[in-house]
């Protein structure tokens, strides 16, 4: 069997990926034009549709790209070989940290160092001084702390994201020995370790709180960032599984096969279950203790005009996988996986929307929300994966697409499920 180790970028992804990309920025000028340059402080909440729309896609497909790396770490210190024939596929898509993790950047500093305090209420030095709540936070909810947290998380996950893939493409062209092997294999668990505890310390703990939790500083939940996590991770293990299908269909990988895909199945049903878990012991919890400040966040969510996309996010990231993955056969089927990774790609976007959207189109006079008009935050959301399809194949371009060398290589050729 010959196999293809090259991978060549076909003019017409090119072309789709550059429109894409062309869309969302197109989108983000006109959402510029009429909601982010109207000036004026009755206009706040109007501002804030803007920002929020920019603020909600960023920090998602960045969580969703660094999920990638975090698949290879994690499955790296469990010794797991079976996902090696696709490893550089997983490589690729988290190459777009970096780029997308300096967009980020850039929208989280306009929000907190500008003139309007409606998406992050607690930069607004004169109100946290009358909100004894917010006052009480301030030790860990200013401006610098936040600033800096997000420098850390940023140049944490995209160095020790760099340093991972240098060292899986420093062997292509070295046949390992034994000893060598056992190193390398050493060398690999112990960055991955330093990965999965900055991991945890980021997406499954603090930034989360700083990013997203902080719209609604008055409330708080002890699994938000847990929540996240299992968000942006099914969603993550959503993206590799396309763009593996992607590369199988146009006669790439031609190690990978349908165990693998079934595994990535598993992997996508078994997530979808755990984030369900958390939506559902979050909301409980809440529910059942019912105390105002707590409840306060799904008044709107729950009983609100976000009603329909609460439950048909629900509807789309819980029903839909464990019906459609139930089977054995359904996990090796290219069109239905293929189908339901765009439907959860989608559904946890209508999570994270849900998640941003509420408090800052909170009218501060009457204390009533509405659901904004979607079309350009579809638009912001098709730029982004434009800039994904992007970036990731222009990775997979410059190294073999199998780490031939790698030590459990063999494994993952003979895998089964």
């Amino acid at each position: 069997m010959t196999i293809r180790e090259q991978y060549v970028i076909p003019k017409k992804y090119n072309m789709l990926s550059m429109v894409l990309m062309a869309i969302g920025l197109l989108s983000i000028i006109i959402l510029f034009i009429t909601h982010g340059s109207k000036s004026g402080a009755e206009n706040e909440v109007v501002r804030a549709r803007f920002w929020a729309a920019l603020l909600q896609n960023s920090v998602y497909f960045l969580l969703v790209t660094n999920a990638a790396m975090f698949f290879i770490c994690a499955t790296t210190l469990m010794w797991g070989g079976w996902q090696v024939s696709f490893r550089r596929v997983t490589e690729a898509i988290s190459a777009c940290v970096p780029v997308i993790g300096i967009i980020t950047f850039v929208i989280l500093m306009a929000i907190v160092f500008g003139g309007d305090h409606v998406i992050y209420h607690w930069t607004d030095a004169e109100h946290v001084q009358h909100d004894p709540i917010l006052l009480g936070k301030s030790g860990f909810l200013n401006k610098t702390f936040f600033t800096v947290w997000t420098l850390i998380t940023l140049i944490g996950w995209s160095w020790l994201g760099y340093k991972i893939r240098s060292m899986s493409r420093a062997i292509d062209d070295t046949k390992l020995t034994v000893e060598e092997g056992r190193k390398y294999m050493w060398d690999n668990t112990v960055w991955s370790g330093v990965y999965v505890v900055l991991f945890g310390l980021t997406v499954m703990s603090c930034t989360p709180w700083f990013w997203l939790m902080s719209i609604d500083a008055h409330w708080y939940s002890t699994m938000y960032s847990w929540y996240t996590f299992a968000s942006t991770f099914v969603a993550g293990i959503a993206l590799i599984t396309l763009f593996v299908v992607f590369l199988k269909n146009n006669n790439y990988l031609e190690l990978t096969n349908r165990e693998h895909l079934h595994s990535l199945g598993i992997m996508l049903f078994a997530f979808s279950i755990f984030w369900t878990y958390l939506w559902f012991d979050q909301f409980m919890l809440i529910w059942y203790a019912n105390i105002p400040e707590e409840t306060i966040y799904f008044k709107s969510r729950l009983q609100g005009p976000y009603r329909g996309i609460f439950f048909l996010m629900l509807i789309i990231n819980f029903l839909a996988p464990i019906l459609l993955l139930m089977t054995r056969s359904a996990k090796r089927n290219y069109g239905t996986m293929t189908m339901l990774c765009v439907l959860i790609l989608f559904g946890h976007w209508l999570d994270f929307f849900q998640m941003v959207m509420p408090g800052p189109l909170t009218d501060p006079n009457t204390k009533l929300t509405h659901v904004p008009f979607m079309l350009a935050d579809f638009g912001i959301a098709l730029g982004f994966v434009g800039l994904i399809m992007f970036v990731t194949v222009r990775s997979l371009a410059k190294w073999p697409l199998i780490a031939k060398n790698n030590p459990f290589l063999k494994e993952s050729i003979i895998h089964h499920t």
